[in-house]
């Protein structure tokens, strides 16, 4: 796990890479949570979406629900990058419609709209 930090109106964000999947169940995603908190300092986390397991985006699988409820419970915003697209799911294309409207966790693009997510104050 290589994490970088960006500092941007006054907040940390780190941004993760990694070549392993590192979010594959609550536990592992509370656990990646305090180690990025730990090393940059940061409540604004930018993950790969090649980092959690696939079956978060299966949403009957629960493991989204699960994993995202620890972030919003940890008082943590998290911005996943990658193409959403090829989801054939309406329950997930739902989801991550609506969570983009909130103001914690963000399904985007790129590194620089995550980043712009998270440093909005």
């Amino acid at each position: 796990m290589n994490i970088k930090t960006i500092e941007m109106n006054g907040l940390k964000i780190a941004v993760v890479n990694s070549s392993e999947k590192l979010i594959l169940n609550a536990q592992s995603a509370l656990d990646f949570m305090m180690t990025v908190r730990y090393e940059t300092g940061s409540t604004n986390i930018v993950v790969y979406k090649e980092a959690l397991a696939e079956d978060f985006f299966i949403l009957s699988s629960r493991l989204a629900g699960e994993v995202l409820q620890k972030f919003i419970n940890y008082h943590t915003k998290l911005a996943i990058i990658g193409d959403f697209s090829n989801y054939e799911s309406k329950p997930l294309k739902d989801f991550i419609y609506e969570s983009n409207k909130g103001k914690d966790i963000f399904f985007v693009s790129s590194e620089e709209e995550a980043i712009k997510k998270l440093s909005c104050v």
